[in-house]
């Protein structure tokens, strides 16, 4: 009995965790904009693992940051323009959404 009980407490913990949606039923909003650093990794994540097949999850995530940091200044410009449009387009559906839920 008391099992029954500590599983209905963290069913109910994780249905309060996972947010509730507007008054209209659209959800949260936008996704955030993603990072230089995201761009990059969502980039060469199939290459590293192709270099280093049986290389870890988190072993990935070790050689991509160093090879983030690797990268001059002139090498992360095309990753920082794709991260401010990412970060426009976040801004723009942000300011769309707001206003939409205002009108309700």
């Amino acid at each position: 009995m008391a099992k029954a009980a500590a599983k209905d407490k963290t069913q109910a913990t994780k249905k309060e965790r996972r947010g509730k949606k507007d008054a209209s039923g659209r959800g949260k909003g936008p996704k955030r904009g993603l990072s230089a650093y995201m761009f990059f990794a969502n980039e060469q994540r199939e290459n590293v693992r192709a270099e280093n097949p049986n290389i870890t999850f988190g072993q990935v995530g070790k050689v991509l940051g160093e090879r983030w940091k690797a990268l001059n200044d002139k090498q992360r410009v095309p990753y920082e323009a794709k991260a401010a449009a990412d970060k426009k387009r976040y801004e723009d559906q942000k300011a769309e959404f707001l206003a939409g839920e205002e009108s309700n």
